[in-house]
């Protein structure tokens, strides 16, 4: 089975990865953008996803996996829309700016910077190996 990399965004005030990294796991529901909602109906378990920080920090601070797939989001009571639930699996080195994202030429293409509206994203395997390689350096 092969899997996917996403990314997904949080407004740390809200929910940070450090948040994530207290509770163990999470459920991430309240996605209501059609596009967003679609990748996380497409997300499978054990799928690898980046945490990136928005509004503050403007990052991606930390890797997340997979470990529920859809379910009916139960902050939806029209039920129209799924959730997943996500795991912490490490903090990067140091986090990888949007502004550093922008100024890679191997991220031009990449979902989050040509759609920045969508909380949920994939996320390619040369992009997410790109991601990595600037976390350690």
């Amino acid at each position: 089975m092969t899997l996917s990399h996403w990314l997904v965004k949080s407004e740390p005030n809200s929910y940070s990865y450090a948040d994530l990294e207290r509770d163990g796991r999470t459920v991430w529901d309240g996605v209501r953008n059609n596009a967003a909602a679609l990748h996380l109906k497409a997300m499978k378990e054990g799928d690898e996803v980046f945490f990136y920080h928005s509004q503050e920090g403007l990052a991606v601070v930390g890797i997340a996996r997979v470990v529920r797939t859809a379910f009916p989001d139960t902050t939806d009571p029209a039920g129209r829309f799924v959730a997943v639930e996500l795991a912490p699996v490490r903090a990067l080195a140091r986090p990888v700016t949007l502004a550093e994202m922008k100024a890679e030429a191997a991220l031009a293409g990449m979902a989050m910077l040509r759609q920045s509206r969508l909380s949920v994203s994939p996320v390619s395997a040369d992009e997410w190996a790109t991601i990595l390689k600037m976390a350690t350096g």
